[in-house]
């Protein structure tokens, strides 16, 4: 077949059979929505300087105007000042602020879902401390609403709606900690108990090709003899419906968490190396509730980071140079830049800093459901090299991480780039070096 004969496929993919103005109305009616006290001084506050833009590894990777965090709000920026701001009926009246066409929101989806993981550094550089990536979260719901959201994230989604996580049905989840036992030297796993202190968590990764995490937890739970299980009714924390912008779904995914906990007495869910796990039921699971959250949910970096301070494990020393990506939901966006560091600490590293690090640190390129979304894969490679050169610069011999996203994401740039360059999980290294 010629070329020419060959249609194009578009740079965006549609859910759902409704017309183009039913689309545009749904994501207008959920743009106006989100346009609380918040959210209107941010949109309000823009004196449009571009700082942003040198924060953004998408627009530092490749020079395109078009990848400028501020040129990414401004059809959510529009909406507001055409439906929500104090000047809305006249701004209407006199036609000032034309209303999105579905031409624009079909190209917009690139710049929301391929070009942006949410990382936050665009709101760090900020001089008017505008959260940028918050309200790019918030206009990602209106795109979800209008049925404009990348296909394959899409089908996680309707995985995770009927089966509770995009990786594995609920059901089978007992017979997946089987086999990570017996692939891991027997580490007892518990699964289902009616009673336990604490609830683990888990993300797709780990019940796939990063089982050894899910066992290594594992092991470090049964060697300071905690009663702790995972559960069908809430295991996995990944939760696509805060990426994707469906807020029925996370919520339905933070729930069964948390009421799960509350059923079987724990008062602890214990997140997985995950960044966006952690912001999702770590910041936003209050939500939900009405009140004070019942149970305690902390991050895995957390958890071994106390366990090591209070004596609970001890680790071997390890005489190497190592490297640490910080994850941006996690350090940036979550505040755990020190507890890392305390831990790869003990393990004895020469920490050797990447040249943007700690909050600072640029994001691996795949957050946000970017690593999903298989159309933005030559975008992801670009920003990888960035990380690539910093992290050669350092000279250190070992390159860690805490996070799955972000290994997942730097083992795919590193096949890519043919980069024979390893990288390591924190928990992993904490649990191959226990100390007798």
């Amino acid at each position: 077949m010629s070329t020419s004969s060959t249609a194009a496929k578009p740079g965006f993919d549609t859910q759902g059979e409704r017309d183009d103005e039913a689309r545009v109305d749904a994501a207008m009616r959920s743009f106006v929505r989100e346009f609380g006290v918040t959210a209107a001084l941010h949109m309000e506050s823009c004196v449009r300087c571009g700082i942003c833009a040198e924060a953004c590894h998408f627009h530092i990777a490749t020079r395109d105007p078009k990848y400028t965090p501020v040129h990414k709000l401004e059809l959510f920026r529009r909406a507001y000042f055409r439906e929500a701001s104090p000047f809305a009926p006249l701004v209407r009246a006199l036609g000032l602020v034309r209303k999105p066409s579905i031409a624009e929101l079909q190209q917009w989806q690139e710049l929301i879902y391929d070009s942006c993981t949410m990382c936050g550094r665009c709101t760090l550089a900020c001089p008017m401390g505008i959260d940028i990536a918050e309200l790019v979260k918030e206009a990602r719901h209106g795109m979800f609403k209008a049925g404009l959201i990348p296909e394959r994230l899409a089908l996680m989604d309707r995985t995770a709606r009927q089966w509770g996580s995009p990786a594995t049905p609920a059901e089978d989840l007992p017979d997946i900690l089987a086999e990570v036992s017996e692939q891991h030297g027997g580490v007892s796993i518990p699964c289902d108990l009616e009673q336990a202190d604490i609830l683990v968590t888990a993300a797709p990764a780990e019940l796939g090709d990063h089982t050894k995490a899910l066992a290594d937890a594992a092991r470090i739970l049964n060697r300071i003899g905690a009663k702790w299980t995972m559960h069908q009714g809430g295991f996995d924390a990944s939760n696509i419906g805060f990426n994707n912008g469906d807020l029925e779904l996370q919520e339905r995914l933070t729930r069964a968490l948390v009421d799960t906990a509350v059923k079987i007495g724990a008062k602890t869910v214990l997140l997985p190396e995950c960044g966006h796990a952690y912001g999702a039921a770590r910041w936003e699971a209050a939500k939900w509730y009405g009140a004070a959250l019942p149970v305690r949910i902390i991050h895995m970096t957390e958890f071994l980071d106390e366990l090591i301070a209070s004596g609970q494990i001890r680790v071997n020393r390890i005489a190497d140079s190592a490297t640490f990506h910080d994850p941006c939901q996690i350090v940036r966006r979550g505040g755990l830049e020190a507890a890392a560091r305390r831990v790869l600490a003990a393990l004895g590293f020469e920490l050797i800093e990447l040249k943007d690090a700690g909050v600072s640190g640029f994001c691996c390129g795949g957050g946000g459901g970017v690593v999903s979304n298989v159309r933005a894969a030559p975008l992801r490679a670009k920003v990888f090299e960035m990380k690539k050169a910093q992290v050669e610069a350092t000279g250190a011999r070992r390159f860690v991480t805490s996070c799955g996203q972000c290994r997942i994401t730097l083992e795919q740039g590193a096949k890519a780039a043919h980069w024979d360059r390893k990288t390591e999980s924190l928990l992993e290294l904490v649990a191959d070096n226990l100390a007798d």
